[in-house]
């Protein structure tokens, strides 16, 4: 016979008008143009089996690529068949299909061209196949065509019946700790919004939310002028107490309206945030990053961990293809596309330490972080941001380090041999270096001292100064033996700081205490603390068994560091500048604080830093404009400690 075994294959690109037509399966004849909506026309020893052939091809390629009139058409009654491919299309919804002839049989007065079809379906992981059969018939003009009759496009498909595809997602799984605890949970909310064509007063519906809500009257309002009369226009999502506690308040406001939902989110609003992410309707954006498999009203990650991850914690969803009678009941199921259940994330983070930090934060209005790392492990046990932060500033945050980093010039004047624990340095209240002058805070002497005790005081005019004896590049090594320009390579973003040599005396110097071209993150200050007690940095892991990958490894501490800066950082916090969290429970605390000075206002602007170690946990804690606005990070250090270990 002819080419039985021909194959079209169609691809729709849906929204874009493109249709890419891809004919033949043993043909030989090259083709030099394909032109979309073409059709095979098979060659074979029979005119009736070619007839035969083309009929079913006919119909199959105009309703593989979309044109329904052309596939119904092709039938033997046009009129019938074309709303009943148009129903079972919208059903469908397809983004894609192929659709195969197979082999023509008759039998007494019945021909039929079997053909098998595979579908895929939007927002769906795998494609829907089943085979079926085209009933073909001659015309009075001699023209074989489609008998037409709905069983052609579905098997089981009758006269009035509906095409129904029935999607579901499988249940979120959760974001763990460590020890399997979760971290996220389903929460019922519920999302307060304005629909515009609803309001009366704008600039009152505003005042009265705001002020309810603790939240911005101007954004309500410039939101509301930009939608249209009958959106939705989000205001802030509260859960069910919450929102229970204000009903009375604003549920009977003109324009007002609610959505009630379940969100995976943590045990208080800004748990976690934003590292471990919100589960939401996507933008396109998202959805796209994404990939194929969800559907713009999804509830998948849109950030942090949730959107990393958003694979294996949503899983895929399934689909049950059913046959429904015109009065609903489902008359039999015709296909099924299995989905898979999402899979727990296990992190790093210890449920505990993470509740230290966001209760230590609770009330800081001020942008700040808190990160706890262990330094036996690298693993990240805690990432914690007051609510004010814009981002990720605990992990991703960068900044000037201040007196933080006198750890890396106390290395890099012990390593060389320049000086000791115990050698006296001078401690005047300022010092010029090449025509800068460099002050103590509020120029405090301490006249002749001990190394040890110019760190715990945080002396900005002995380091400058010791910084000057220094051999060529010992303070560019020392910063590298403690990370900076590692380049961790972790799921979200991150910083790990960074050094830039000085070219000049006064640059060393700045360079020296913290106040040069030194920048630095929450993340990588907890990783400084860290380096001390491990011996070398440690690569940080948010995944269990999955350090992180450097771009610039770290190289090891000399052995004479860690004693020396242990020594060093517990003085800190026992006769020095953090003499508050000697008392706090858990062990001794060992630790350097920082003020880091920034901007062009006189007196300028100054953020607050701890950095330091308990035992085998390291962390930091940073107040952007800390110490200018009162709000120094040695109480929530103590207050982080306390909460932890009482």
């Amino acid at each position: 016979m002819g080419e039985q075994a021909m194959v079209v294959l169609i691809g729709l690109a849906i929204g874009a008008g493109v249709v890419l037509l891809l004919l033949g399966a043993r043909r030989r004849a090259a083709l030099g143009t394909v032109l979309a909506a073409a059709l095979l026309t098979a060659t074979g020893c029979s005119s009736t089996g070619d007839a035969q052939q083309q009929a079913g091809q006919a119909f199959l390629t105009a309703w593989a690529r979309g044109d329904l009139a052309a596939a119904a058409q092709a039938t033997d009654d046009p009129g019938a068949a074309q709303p009943v491919l148009q129903a079972v299309q919208k059903s469908l919804n397809p983004t894609g299909s192929r659709l195969t002839p197979g082999a023509i049989t008759t039998k007494g007065s019945t021909t039929t061209m079997a053909f098998t079809a595979s579908w895929t379906l939007a927002g769906l992981p795998a494609p829907w196949r089943y085979d079926g059969g085209l009933a073909l018939a001659q015309g009075g003009d001699g023209q074989w065509r489609v008998h037409w009759q709905p069983q052609d496009l579905v098997p089981q498909l009758a006269a009035g019946d509906s095409l129904v595809v029935n999607r579901t997602l499988p249940q979120r799984a959760p974001i763990l700790d460590a020890a399997g605890r979760p971290l996220v949970s389903d929460v019922p909310t519920v999302t307060v919004g304005v629909q515009p064509q609803g309001v009366t007063d704008l600039n009152g519906l505003a005042a009265t939310l705001a002020s309810t809500l603790n939240i911005n009257a101007g954004d309500i309002v410039s939101e509301v002028q930009k939608a249209k009369p009958g959106d939705f226009v989000p205001v802030i999502t509260l859960r069910q107490p919450d929102y229970q506690a204000v009903q009375a308040r604003i549920h009977d406001l003109p324009g007002t309206v609610f959505r009630s939902a379940t969100q995976v989110i943590g045990p208080s609003p800004h748990f976690g945030q934003p590292l471990l992410g919100q589960v939401a309707q996507p933008t396109a954006e998202a959805l796209k990053q994404a990939g194929p498999g969800y559907l713009p009203t999804d509830q998948i990650g849109v950030s942090g961990l949730q959107q990393v991850f958003n694979t294996q914690l949503a899983g895929t969803a399934g689909a049950t293809i059913e046959v429904h009678n015109p009065g609903g009941g489902t008359v039999a199921q015709v296909g099924k596309i299995s989905g898979s259940p999402g899979t727990p994330l296990t992190t790093t983070l210890d449920l505990r330490v993470q509740q230290a930090a966001e209760s230590a934060l609770a009330g800081v209005g001020l942008n700040a972080a808190i990160v706890a790392v262990r330094p036996s492990t690298g693993a990240i046990l805690a990432v914690a941001n007051s609510a004010s932060a814009p981002f990720d500033i605990a992990l991703a945050g960068h900044y000037p380090p201040g007196s933080t980093f006198k750890m890396v010039t106390a290395s890099a004047v012990v390593d060389s041999g320049v000086a000791g624990p115990d050698t006296p340095v001078p401690c005047p209240g300022t010092v010029t270096i090449d025509g800068r002058t460099i002050p103590n805070e509020n120029a405090f002497d301490l006249g002749t001292v001990s190394l040890t005790d110019a760190f715990a005081h945080s002396c900005n005019t002995s380091f400058s100064l010791l910084s000057q004896k220094l051999p060529p590049g010992a303070l560019d090594k020392a910063a590298a033996e403690y990370g900076f320009g590692a380049g961790w390579q972790l799921p979200v973003d991150s910083f790990s700081g960074s050094y830039t040599p000085a070219t000049d005396p006064a640059g060393q110097a700045a360079n020296a205490f913290g106040q040069g071209t030194d920048l630095v993150s929450p993340l990588s200050e907890a990783l400084m603390a860290a380096t001390v007690v491990h011996g070398s940095t440690p690569a940080p892991s948010l995944i269990p068994g999955k350090p992180a990958a450097a771009k610039n490894p770290p190289p090891v501490l000399p052995a004479t560091v860690p004693p020396a800066l242990s020594g060093f950082m517990r003085a800190v916090v026992t006769s020095g500048t953090a003499t508050n969290l000697a008392g706090v429970p858990g062990g001794p605390v060992s630790g350097k604080t920082g003020t880091a000075e920034h901007g062009t206002t006189s007196p300028p602007q100054a953020d607050s830093w701890f950095t330091g170690f308990q035992g085998d946990l390291a962390f930091t804690v940073l107040v952007e404009n800390g110490q200018t606005g009162g709000v120094p990070s040695n109480p929530i250090a103590q207050k982080f400690l306390t909460t932890l270990n009482g």
